[in-house]
Formats: C-alpha cells, sequence, structure tokens
C-alpha cells in the first residue's frame, strides 16, 4: 500500500514535535517514511528533544539519525 505524503508529515509532527503519537500507534509501512522525513525536515536539536522527551526510542533515534547525510 502507498503511504500519504501528507500522514508522512502529520505522523512526523506529532511523533517528533508533540509526543501525542507513537510509532506504536502508526501503521508499519509508515515508519521508515516518517523517520526519513523527521531526518530530512526536523533539526537535531529537535530529534535529540523527541529522545530526551520520550517521544522515540533510542532505537528510533539511531534509525532516524541514520536518514541524515
Amino acid at each position: 500500500m502507498a503511504v500519504n505524503n501528507l500522514l508522512v508529515k502529520a505522523y512526523a509532527v506529532n511523533i517528533y514535535r508533540y509526543g501525542n503519537r507513537t510509532f506504536a500507534t502508526i501503521p508499519a509501512e509508515y515508519h521508515e517514511p516518517v523517520k526519513q522525513y523527521a531526518a530530512t525536515n526536523f533539526t537535531l536539536a529537535e530529534i535529540d528533544n523527541a529522545l530526551a522527551q520520550g517521544y522515540i526510542t533510542e532505537q528510533e533515534y539511531q534509525e532516524t539519525l541514520s536518514y541524515i547525510v
């Protein structure tokens, strides 16, 4: 199933910036696109904050950073 780009952005914002969603609450096919979106569109400080606040796990953090070139 193709992912919806608007949902990718919405999921990324709600996970990384607001913490009102987690990867466990979104469809599995969105996990990697959301991490890639966050790596491309959010600052390292925002991603670090998501980890510090417990919005994402250490593994999700590392997977997100792997998309930063």
